[in-house]
């Protein structure tokens, strides 16, 4: 059992029975893992760990930069990671000291995290398209003394109307492209002498990453993760006879979510560098450049979202593309309804598709498809698998109960209760095989008279109708129900469809309680990075004039 055990919190609704396996007792019983729990060495610092079996596969392809094909062997990129620990040395960073890495998917951003790694210090990721605030307020919040990013964001930190401190003076600012002034080029760290990297004694409880939780449904809070904590999350997934997510040394794992979002570090950087497998680095997502790589790099392995999987299972550019060498499709960061995850097996026939389920606090995968195992075991359509090994997880009533976060004591106390289970704010149920289906966010659910909407059970009905590319279901305040659902919705390109038409085709599938009382037809669906939609900004639009929504 990991250091943190998970839970996983449930509300009673009359479509989601609680599983015969909680022995009429949903709020205590356990669930673990159908595989067998292995030994963790999580006594190593992260680094080390990563890159334990380096001599196997030292000539193999490591890093490969999608945007210039350039490609870096297992033994190239430990290097690199060990001349950057060297510089950032070199320029003041000592253990406990954190920097920010405000970079889009790239090589540097590995030889920065990991070089950090091995001098005991702590790396925050941040997303470079954020506003200079949100930049200020991560880089405040977590103490920053170095910031690695390109010279095109460079001016967000010189922004009037924060108090950034004085760029070359007070902070140090390195870009991995030419810089601006007072601002350092990367070979400042990556051309520093190896063997200059200074001792350090780091413990398995001292922190190695920092990110921000998204703040979808809150403001963002720094979540320390720990050597230790991390070190355990890929070993639950790659480790042992039969690994979780089998990865192998010719696999080419995508690397189009941004690794700046924890779901992208973990499973697929940190999870392949154990594996000693390739990572097929892409900045950002365009669907013609994707498919291009996965093509000429025959990517096998596809850690997506279900933004992503929307547009594999419904653009017609896939159909010109030979996708035949991917093998595993992952995804995570937000439910996968049944519906889409079939029009994507449609796409990929050879492939196993399947979720995994996490949260930042966590460090961060709580269960995965068991499909994607060594010696697989059947999974049902929609289920994110099971817990995963070394791990337990219960069912709660969030009603009748009540990870560490930066300077936050209240939010850790609110997160973690008094028996160190983690508290995910997530409303699902485990069916009789054990396997966990998650339906929404506690937080998210809409209240019509007391009943309880799921916003992503409509979601994934809009989503399979032939006419909707996207969609979004929010509360909309009503004086009679409390709350009302309604919906955001993307037009398929070049098709007509009219409101009365989307709120039939709900009506016809749903309970009353659940049917569409209001149709907005949007250009898109506002998402994070990591593919989950920000609800936020669309109850925004709704607080505003009737006159201004779309």
């Amino acid at each position: 059992m990991i250091s943190i055990a998970n839970s996983l919190e449930q509300v009673q609704k009359p479509e989601l029975s609680p599983s015969t396996n909680s022995n009429n007792n949903e709020k205590t019983h356990v669930f673990k893992s159908k595989l067998p729990d292995i030994p963790i060495n999580n006594h190593l610092p992260l680094h080390t760990y990563c890159f334990e079996n380096l001599s196997t596969f030292a000539d193999n392809p490591c890093l490969i930069a999608g945007s210039t094909g350039k490609s870096y062997s297992f033994a190239e990129t430990h290097l690199i990671c060990r001349r950057t620990a060297a510089g950032l040395a070199g320029l003041g960073i000592k253990k406990g000291d954190v920097i920010m890495i405000l970079l889009q998917n790239c090589a540097e951003f590995v030889f920065s995290f990991m070089g950090a790694s091995m001098i005991g210090a702590v790396t925050t990721t941040a997303n470079p398209f954020y506003t200079s605030p949100e930049i200020f307020k991560q880089f405040k919040g977590s103490q920053a003394k170095i910031i690695i990013t390109q010279s095109q964001y460079v001016d967000k930190l010189r922004d009037s109307n924060e108090k950034f401190p004085e760029i070359g003076e007070d902070f140090t600012v390195i870009t991995v492209d030419d810089p601006p002034e007072n601002c350092l080029h990367f070979s400042a760290l990556s051309e520093a002498n190896e063997n200059q990297i200074p001792q350090v004694s780091i413990d398995p409880d001292d922190a190695v990453a920092l990110p921000f939780s998204s703040g979808t449904t809150g403001l963002p809070k720094g979540v320390i993760l720990t050597h230790k904590s991390l070190i355990t999350s890929v070993a639950q997934q790659v480790d042992g006879e039969n690994p979780n997510l089998f990865l192998k040394g010719d696999d080419v794992v995508l690397c189009v979510l941004p690794l700046f979002h924890i779901y992208s570090l973990n499973s697929v950087l940190l999870c392949s560098l154990r594996a000693g497998s390739a990572v097929l680095l892409m900045q950002k997502f365009e669907i013609r450049a994707l498919l291009e790589l996965i093509q000429k790099h025959k990517v096998s392995v596809a850690a997506v979202v279900p933004p992503l999987v929307l547009a594999l299972a419904k653009n017609p550019m896939v159909a010109e593309f030979d996708l035949s060498s991917i093998r595993v499709v992952l995804s995570g960061a937000a439910p996968l309804g049944k519906e889409l995850e079939g029009a994507l097996r449609s796409r990929v026939p050879q492939a196993i598709l399947g979720q995994g389920y996490g949260m930042t606090e966590a460090g961060p995968v709580l269960s995965m498809c068991l499909a994607f195992a060594k010696q697989p075991f059947p999974t049902k359509s929609g289920s994110c698998g099971t817990v995963v090994r070394n791990a337990e997880l219960k069912v709660i009533d969030p009603d009748s109960e009540n990870i560490g976060y930066l300077n936050d004591p209240e939010a850790t106390a609110t997160t973690i209760d008094i028996e160190g289970w983690l508290h995910t704010g997530d409303i699902g149920y485990v069916d009789d095989d054990d396997e966990i289906f998650i339906v929404d966010r506690v937080k998210e659910i809409i209240k019509f008279k007391g009943f309880q909407v799921p916003p992503a059970e409509l979601e994934a009905l809009l989503i399979n109708h032939s006419c909707i590319a996207d969609a979004a279901v929010v509360p909309q305040k009503d004086e009679v129900a409390g709350e009302v659902p309604v919906a955001f919705v993307v037009r398929t390109k070049g098709l007509e469809l009219s409101e009365e038409a989307v709120k039939e085709y709900v009506a016809n599938q749903v309970v009353f309680y659940k049917r569409l009382h209001k149709v907005y037809f949007v250009h898109a669906i506002p998402k994070s990075p990591s593919g989950k939609i920000l609800r936020k900004d669309l109850r925004a639009k709704l607080a505003t004039p009737p006159s201004s929504l779309p």
